[in-house]
Formats: C-alpha cells, sequence, structure tokens
C-alpha cells in the first residue's frame, strides 16, 4: 500500500488570523450586494429571484487600516424540509461556527414574519456581537420605518442601503469596535484615511474592471501580472472544475478537501456561485473553484442561472487548470464537447475527470458487463480530438467521499499530483538555442503538407508560457496550414512534453509584419 505525504486543508491562504464577520438573512434581503460592495469584487450573484446564493462565498475586504474576512450565506428559512434550504442553513452554521461577528441583513420593504423572529433569536443564542443591518432604507420615509425592526430586539440597528452605499462606514465601525484588534492577528494593511475607505464604498459595482475577482492580480513589485505571459512568481495555482450539470463537480471538490464545502443534491443547478477552497499538497498550494454547471444558453431560465453560466466561464478564464468532469453514466455528450472547447480555446491546461466510474464497473446494476477503460478512453479521444494532450484519470467522487476522501485518498492524490505536474508542463521554458538544435532535427518534408502551403523557418523562439507559445520567423507572411502545425506541435510534444497544456504557434515572416 502506497503511502502519501500528510496534506493540509485549509479555507484562504494566510487568512486565518484576520477575524470572520458573517453575513446571514433570509432570502432576497440584499446580503450579496453588500458582500459585493464591502469586497469590491461581482463575487457573489445578485438578482431578484429569491435563494441565489447557496453555498459559503468568501471574500475580504479593509477597514479603517484592518482587514477582515467576509463569508456570504445562503438565504436561512429556519426549519424549511426542503433538501436544497436545509443544505444552505447547515453550510450557514458552519460560517456562524466560525465569526467573530454577525451581521443580519433585513429588507425595510417587507413586514416582519414569524421566520425573522425565529433568525433573530438563533443568532441572539450564539452569543457573539451581533448587528442588524435594515437594509435598501433610500430616503427619510424608509428611515423612520427601519425603526419597527427594533422589534426584533437586537440593540445595535444600522438604515443602510448596499446598492447606493448608504450607512456602510457606521455599520464598519461598529463592527471594527466590537472585535478586539488582535483578533485580526500581524496581517494589518497600512493605516489609511477613513474617508477614503467609505469613498472607496460609493463606487457602483458597476465601474469595477471587467474580470477583476480579486486583488491579487499585481506582484511584490507592484506590477501587473500578465497570465499570457506567466513571467511573474506563482504563489498558487487556480484549478477550475467545469462540466455539465449534475455530473458530480460539487462532489469532487468536498472529495479533494476532504469537507462538505459545497452543496450537493440530485437536482441539477444545485451550485450558482463559484465555491472555492485551497488544498496544500506535498508543497504545492491549489485553489480549486467549484463552478456552476454550463449549459446551453437555450436551457437557462431564471437570471441567476443565466448569471452562473456566466460566471462559470469567467472562473474558467482565470484558471491555470480545468478539471473537465464528465458523467462516466452517460458517456461524452456534446455539451461536453462545447464546454471542452471552451478550456481549450482560453489557453487553460485541461485533464480529464471521468466521474461515477464505480457505477459502469463494479457497482453496475443493469446486469450489463462493466465497462472496460481502454474502450471508453478511446470514445474519449475520438469524441474530444482536440484534447488529445489532456491526461485522463477515472474515479468515483461520491465512494471516496464515503471513505473521508481529502488529499490522502489514493485516487485524490493521484488527480493532485496530475494537477501539479500539469501546472509546472504550462509554464515551461525552453531556450532559443535548444529550439533551433530542435528545428535542424526535424525532417519537415514529412508533414503532410500541400507544396503551395509550405514555409521555410529561419528560427524558432518560444515566446511566453502559461501557455506555452512559439513565433516561427519565416520567408513568407502566411497562416500555417492545419496539418503543418499539427505535425509542428507534435514534435515539439515528442521532444519537450508539455503535457496537459495546448501549445499556440504563432507566425511572423522576416522583415514583414507578424500575424497570427
Amino acid at each position: 500500500m502506497p503511502t502519501y505525504r500528510r496534506s493540509v486543508v485549509v479555507a484562504r491562504t494566510g487568512a486565518h488570523s484576520l477575524p470572520l464577520v458573517a453575513i446571514v438573512g433570509r432570502p432576497n434581503v440584499g446580503k450579496s450586494t453588500l458582500f459585493n460592495r464591502l469586497t469590491r469584487s461581482r463575487r457573489s450573484i445578485v438578482g431578484d429571484e429569491p435563494g441565489i446564493t447557496r453555498d459559503r462565498i468568501y471574500g475580504e475586504y479593509e477597514w479603517a487600516g484592518r482587514r477582515y474576512r467576509l463569508v456570504d450565506t445562503g438565504g436561512i428559512v429556519p426549519d424549511d424540509p426542503e433538501l436544497i434550504p436545509s443544505e444552505i442553513y447547515n453550510q450557514a452554521r458552519v460560517a456562524l461556527d466560525e465569526a467573530s461577528a454577525l451581521v443580519l441583513v433585513v429588507d425595510v420593504r417587507t413586514e416582519l414574519a414569524r421566520p425573522d423572529y425565529d433568525l433573530a433569536r438563533l443568532l441572539a443564542r450564539n452569543g457573539k456581537p451581533l448587528f442588524l443591518a435594515v437594509n435598501k432604507v433610500e430616503g427619510e420615509g424608509l428611515a423612520a420605518e427601519a425603526e419597527n425592526f427594533r422589534r426584533l430586539g437586537i440593540r445595535d440597528l444600522y438604515p443602510i442601503s448596499s446598492e447606493h452605499a448608504l450607512g456602510i462606514g457606521e455599520l464598519l465601525d461598529a463592527i471594527a469596535e466590537a472585535i478586539p484588534e488582535s483578533s485580526a492577528g500581524e496581517d494589518r494593511s497600512h493605516p489609511s484615511d477613513k474617508n477614503k475607505d467609505v469613498a472607496r464604498m460609493g463606487h457602483p459595482i458597476s465601474q469595477q474592471v471587467s474580470g477583476e475577482l480579486d486583488d491579487d492580480s499585481h506582484d511584490s513589485k507592484g506590477r501587473k501580472k500578465t497570465r499570457t505571459h506567466g513571467e511573474f512568481e506563482q504563489h498558487e495555482t487556480s484549478v477550475a472544475i467545469i462540466g455539465r450539470p449534475n455530473v458530480g463537480k460539487s462532489t469532487l471538490l468536498n472529495a479533494l478537501t476532504g469537507t462538505s464545502r459545497a452543496i450537493v443534491s440530485p437536482v441539477a443547478g444545485t451550485t450558482r456561485d463559484a465555491v472555492d477552497e485551497v488544498v496544500e499538497f506535498e508543497g504545492s498550494t491549489l485553489r480549486f473553484v467549484d463552478t456552476a454547471g454550463i449549459r446551453r444558453k437555450g436551457k437557462t431560465h431564471l437570471m441567476a442561472e443565466k448569471l452562473s453560466v456566466v460566471m462559470a466561464r469567467r472562473h474558467l478564464e482565470a484558471a491555470d487548470v480545468a478539471l473537465l468532469v464528465i458523467d462516466a453514466t452517460e458517456g461524452v455528450t456534446a455539451s461536453d464537447a462545447t464546454i471542452g472547447g471552451y478550456a481549450h480555446e482560453s489557453g487553460r491546461s485541461v485533464i480529464l475527470v471521468v466521474n461515477k466510474w464505480d457505477a459502469v464497473t463494479t457497482g453496475r446494476t443493469d446486469s450489463k458487463p462493466p465497462a472496460d477503460r481502454d474502450i471508453f478512453e478511446r470514445q474519449l479521444r475520438s469524441a474530444l480530438k482536440y484534447l488529445d494532450y489532456a491526461p485522463v484519470i477515472f474515479l468515483s467522487a461520491l465512494k471516496a467521499s464515503e471513505h473521508g476522501a481529502g488529499p490522502q485518498h489514493k485516487a485524490m492524490a493521484r488527480l493532485l499530483r496530475e494537477v501539479v505536474k500539469v501546472a509546472v508542463e504550462r509554464r515551461k521554458r525552453v531556450s532559443t538555442g535548444q529550439m533551433n538544435r530542435f528545428l535542424d532535427k526535424i525532417d519537415f518534408q514529412r508533414a503532410p503538407v500541400p507544396m503551395a502551403k509550405r514555409v521555410r523557418i529561419f528560427y524558432m523562439t518560444q515566446a511566453a508560457v502559461a501557455p506555452p507559445t512559439f513565433v516561427l520567423f519565416t520567408d513568407r507572411d502566411i497562416k500555417l496550414h492545419f496539418a503543418f502545425e499539427r505535425f509542428l506541435e507534435n514534435q515539439i510534444r515528442e521532444s519537450f512534453g508539455f503535457d496537459g497544456t495546448p501549445i499556440w504557434v504563432k507566425v511572423k515572416a522576416r522583415n514583414a509584419e507578424g500575424r497570427e
């Protein structure tokens, strides 16, 4: 039996020393809008439909020179017997146990009901600093209405408008006073003028840079990181778990981390917000992001579903590696091919994860013979020809979860090692000297290319990593014939590897303008 080095799962790298503030409340009161306002992001999906947020979404914010962790929870309806609401409640309870302070958000435009009183009593019994944020107060008339919510018995009441950034400063002042400064640990930002913080809180979310998911886009010298060239020091590898709805993406995240981080249910489309978790594995830091199932536009009806698909695409494009999860019981579908195309075209490294493998082998109940791994992989390769560079891993995330899973589990450790290997390969660099020696050895006459499409290559260099990008200096400014490009890519892989990552080739005619 092989032994595995002990691995550690953490919620957020370097953030455990920060105090945690939990945002809680009933569905559709504006919790996610407040979360996005404080973190200056669009991390949580916001809409008019109740119950959009389901999993715990973590972020950070800064106030008066101190940094805090923030968690957005799904809408809580105590004693709701339905499966997904009860799982949302369980996720919220985890956040309540972790938090240093609680913010109960209510909607000033709704009447108080029994669930509000039940939730207020539940939070008060927790014994932690509790603040009542009466949201959507936009005018003096509504400010007077906010006083009616004192009947909940919560002393610290603050009328706010998350959408318009009104009253938030007073709420943050009260939270800062209630949490001892030592709770912030040693991770403190440079003290700044509070008015600047207030001004930042007033920036409309729509003014944020499109696609900016966090504040880690600059290196230690303040230079903006360029993902295409990938020349900055990488402290962690971002891994997006992608696929169709209900193929087991959330179960896989839970199996990799050995936790119940993501809500799992038989209902397709359970995950909406992207859920991330960091795994420390054999000296590497891997941030796994469980994305919503990607489906065709015609199959999405609710606005929350449409937004979740958009966010899933954004998280994929921000990742280094994509785990394309395929349901072994259904085989490879046209949707799988489309999603794999998104990852390939965006330059992400790809690992094909065939999930639920036990359901077609040892756990088969339909009296059919067990599936053959080699035959399945051949069919997989045939359907996803453009991903021939992607390694294939067969596993059962649910079965692994039943046995405790986590990074120490044999199947999960095998997948994690493959992720680490692929991440290294996508950042590999080959010197120009090596490339020129490589060119001297290749017999380009073997390339199946018409004579009119052949080009003479003077030399070749690697211009970028992540993904590896090569520039050919040729005698003619023409687009490479696809067969020639394919032949060249295969020769590069045979000589230098680059397992799991696409290879981009660009052409530049000598003494002429280049073109891709």
